[in-house]
């Protein structure tokens, strides 16, 4: 083998288990394309001692620590196959732009490549995304307290999820441009809880330097919202280990038990890319534990 883990995204899954899995001496070659989903998001929250810092510089200082330790190698570069091979697997990679190919031999694959995402209206949300429109209510909710909000989306869960951002203004429209996704029920619970319901498709949003200030529907309608959330449409890549028959839910993203272990042996996966939450402190806090199952598995295995 050339390496005993191959790491497949450097998000703070893949980061977080990279160097747990160097402090146990470890062999690792981190794999990552480096289009992260966040690349728009100016700051991120919720995470202990780097709340409101950039979502890139926290990937930056998680690669500057990875890679003190001489057993982790990094690679920009996109992983086209995972395939059996000897007791292990062979990563088959191919470097974006040159076309150059090149295969990596490990014992244990830790997936952790997020999801990419799409957005709704999103010739309209895309120019305001990470500055007045997040998706991660968790994330944001705080810091858009007291204002006029929007939560745009054509998905189902839309109720619920209005029901958690009210938490933090009593001025919230759910804006669902034109899909047929809230039901009499779910538009009574709005009305109960104070929140608009406007089923309009969604021709503009306007606004300047200062950030969004309206949003303009195709029935001539003009909505005032300083801000709010997007609910995307998001996507695991999974095509890359297709021929390994690993078990994904309904969504597409890959079962694991409680130790981040999918249904193929020696193929794991932490992040955005299994069912949960997707918060970056949850995300690092799964990769520590596949790190340290990787290694215990290993060593079960005589490694």
């Amino acid at each position: 083998m050339d390496v005993d883990v191959v790491v497949i995204g450097a998000g703070p899954a893949g980061l977080a288990a990279s160097l747990n899995l160097a402090r146990a001496q470890r062999t690792v070659a981190l794999l990552d394309s480096n289009r992260p989903r966040h690349a728009a998001t100016l700051q991120s929250h919720g995470f202990i001692t780097r709340d409101g810092s950039s979502p890139l510089e926290l990937r930056k200082l998680g690669r500057e620590e990875v890679l003190r330790y001489p057993t982790v190698q990094h690679d920009r570069t996109l992983v086209r196959q995972v395939a059996h091979v000897d007791g292990g697997f062979l990563v088959q990679t191919e470097q974006p732009g040159s076309r150059a190919e090149g295969e990596l031999r490990a014992a244990a694959v830790l997936i952790a490549t997020g999801l990419s995402e799409t957005l709704p209206a999103s010739q309209h949300v895309r120019p305001w995304y990470g500055t007045s429109l997040h998706s991660c209510m968790d994330c944001d909710g705080y810091d858009k307290r007291g204002q006029a909000l929007a939560l745009i989306g054509e998905t189902l869960d839309l109720v619920d999820r209005a029901m958690v951002i009210r938490r933090h203004t009593d001025d919230l429209a759910v804006f669902t441009n034109g899909a047929e996704v809230i039901d009499e029920a779910g538009e009574a619970r709005l009305a109960e809880h104070g929140v608009a319901l406007v089923r309009s498709p969604i021709a503009a949003i306007e606004g300047d330097r200062e950030g969004m200030r309206a949003i303009v529907l195709e029935d001539g309608r003009r909505s005032e919202r300083t801000g709010g959330f997007v609910r995307p449409w998001w996507h695991p890549q999974l095509g890359f280990v297709e021929g390994l028959g690993v078990d994904t839910d309904e969504d597409g993203l890959v079962v694991v038990d409680r130790a981040q272990r999918s249904s193929v042996e020696g193929v794991y996966a932490a992040g955005d890319i299994t069912p949960g939450f997707r918060q970056l402190a949850v995300a690092a806090g799964e990769g520590t534990v596949a790190a340290s199952v990787i290694n215990r598995d290993l060593i079960a295995r005589g490694r």
